[in-house]
């Protein structure tokens, strides 16, 4: 072989060896849709497993805990919510929109307590007076606190929301606190998913669940039992309260956990 021929030979590899590497580049350019979407499913496992227990978390810990643990990695509060949401996406209907639609065929002047408030739904949906509470603040007005002790004053509020937020270990004592802020006359509004209250799940039965709450000082006004997701109970605070009342029995409300899709 000679010399020139050599050469054309080794300018031919170079140029095989170019095209074989742009060719891959270009195939790397035009290929990024696969590793994008394998990287976004990637991602919502990983965002759906740190929801999954974050949410276990809330509903087998109590509610100081529950202040501290978000108080500690307050970061944890946005990816349980962004969570929550897409899982109430797959709802055909929202019970937040029910108490919201329910508020604005009352007076605008009732004063409302939203318990486990999340964004801050009804507050942006209604004309009244409505005191945000949750344990993270984001915004400012969001009161963030335990929803056992918050900083209402005693029969300071009409309505006490509570929209699938009974999720402390000790639920009861947020009623306890709602009993106290609201006042005489005022009306408790509990939505909670359906299965904890299905006996024939583990979950609570309604009835002993209702009796307890009445116990502590309210009247059964309705139970909603018409949707397929939630339940809706809707009390009313007495006129005048027992102070001498036995020791309650509130039923274990079995802890509301997503399996992994």
């Amino acid at each position: 072989m000679t010399k020139s021929e050599r050469k054309k030979r080794n300018n031919k590899s170079k140029d095989e060896q170019r095209f074989t590497a742009d060719t891959a580049k270009l195939r790397k350019f035009k290929e990024p849709s696969k590793s994008s979407n394998f990287l976004d499913k990637m991602k919502a496992r990983l965002s759906g497993g740190h929801f999954r227990m974050i949410n276990e978390k809330l509903y087998t810990c109590t509610g100081k805990e529950a202040l501290n643990y978000f108080q500690e990695e307050p970061s944890l509060f946005d990816l349980y919510h962004a969570g929550y949401k897409m899982q109430m996406s797959n709802w055909p209907q929202q019970p937040v929109n029910v108490i919201i639609d329910w508020l604005k065929k009352k007076s605008p002047s009732l004063v409302v307590a939203d318990f486990g408030c999340g964004d801050a739904l009804i507050a942006k949906s209604v004309e009244n007076k409505v005191y945000s509470l949750d344990l993270v603040s984001n915004d400012p007005n969001i009161i963030a606190c335990d929803m056992s002790n918050t900083p209402l004053d005693d029969s300071s509020i009409d309505v006490a929301v509570f929209c699938l937020s009974l999720m402390g270990t000790n639920y009861q004592s947020y009623i306890k606190e709602a009993n106290r802020v609201l006042k005489p006359g005022g009306w408790l509004l509990i939505a909670e998913v359906k299965s904890r209250f299905d006996p024939n799940t583990g979950g609570a039965n309604p009835e002993k669940f209702t009796n307890a709450i009445c116990e502590l000082g309210f009247k059964s006004v309705k139970k909603d039992f018409s949707n397929k997701m939630f339940i809706l109970f809707y009390f009313t605070k007495k006129d005048k309260q027992n102070f001498k009342r036995k020791e309650i029995e509130w039923p274990l409300l079995k802890p509301c956990l997503y399996k992994r899709r």
